[in-house]
């Protein structure tokens, strides 16, 4: 009689051993958004640069960026682009996008060109990113905020830059 609670135990044992066998699952997290630069061309476009990490521990292909880009206390403009970008574990690509900003946008942008590099601006990200994890047939989306200033470029005319 005492050798079956051993056995039942030596069984659970083998049961959970073949469970741990299985492909090991990567914890994804959501990515960050930022950006890295802003460059006022004529005609009143912004090229902007983008600066995307992925926080998983395992790659990931970004297919979409969708939110606001808000800049000082002025109201937001859309950014709406396709990415397409596959950027490995704990890494982070750039993404370049055209945007039309707000006249109150460019403005506040001119003002702080006016400052030279002591000035600072405050810019929000908020919005989405569509991704497919590694090892996932499906693509997943993720919230994403992105907090920090644009300071003008010395030496670089009508440029900014996000420490």
């Amino acid at each position: 009689m005492r050798r079956f609670p051993i056995l039942r135990v030596m069984a659970l044992a083998g049961v959970a051993l073949l469970a741990a066998c299985g492909p090991p699952k990567k914890s994804v997290f959501p990515p960050a958004v930022t950006l890295q630069e802003v460059s006022a061309k004529p005609g009143g476009t912004w090229h902007v640069t983008l600066r995307v990490r992925n926080n998983s521990y395992g790659g990931m292909a970004f297919d979409r960026i969708q939110g606001t880009l808000q800049v000082g206390t002025l109201g937001g403009v859309l950014l709406d682009a396709n990415i397409s970008q596959d950027i490995p574990s704990f890494a982070a690509d750039v993404t370049r996008i055209d945007i039309l900003p707000t006249p109150e946008m460019s403005k506040a942008l001119a003002e702080l060109a006016a400052k030279g590099s002591s000035g600072a601006l405050p810019y929000v990200i908020n919005g989405q990113v569509t991704g497919t994890p590694e090892k996932e047939d499906k693509p997943r989306t993720f919230p994403v905020y992105g907090k920090s200033w644009l300071s003008p470029v010395p030496g670089i005319p009508d440029t900014y830059r996000s420490p």
